[in-house]
């Protein structure tokens, strides 16, 4: 068996579950700041706050890890001396980013968990874009590798 091709194949499971849950929380933050709002039942606002806490949790937390593990492991893979290559430091801080993203995710989570959330609605909807845009830098630097 390609070594190579199973870490890679776990990397990007990975990375597609860690992807899926960089988008989705912000869009239930979205309904949860409205609900606020809107002065929706507490019943509502628990169910949001299960539901963030778990996505973030059960999901994103482990599909980060394992990401950042085995793209590590690429790294070593196809050598360390590859980190002076353009395109692979490139990689590093578009995923640095999406890192430092998913941690601001984590305290809105504690915002919203202590009744606290200062943010609008609008404002979820604005960064929810933030990953989808990094997601189409990194492929297009992986895919095209430039110098």
């Amino acid at each position: 068996m390609n070594t190579y091709l199973l870490l890679k194949s776990i990397h990007l499971i990975a990375v597609i579950s860690w992807m899926a849950g960089l988008l989705y929380l912000p869009r239930i933050f979205v309904y949860h700041s409205e609900a606020l709002q809107k002065n929706r039942s507490e019943d509502l606002i628990e169910t949001f706050k299960v539901m963030e806490r778990r996505l973030l949790v059960y999901i994103m937390n482990p599909a980060m890890i394992v990401s950042w593990i085995f793209g590590v492991l690429l790294i070593h893979t196809i050598g360390f001396d590859n980190l002076g290559s353009v395109w692979l430091q490139l990689k590093l801080a578009f995923v640095i980013i999406l890192t430092i993203y998913h941690f601001f995710l984590f305290q809105c989570l504690r915002k919203f968990a202590e009744n606290n959330n200062t943010y609008s609605p609008k404002f979820y909807r604005i960064i929810n874009e933030i990953p989808t845009v990094l997601l189409i830098g990194i492929i297009l630097v992986i895919v095209f590798k430039p110098l």
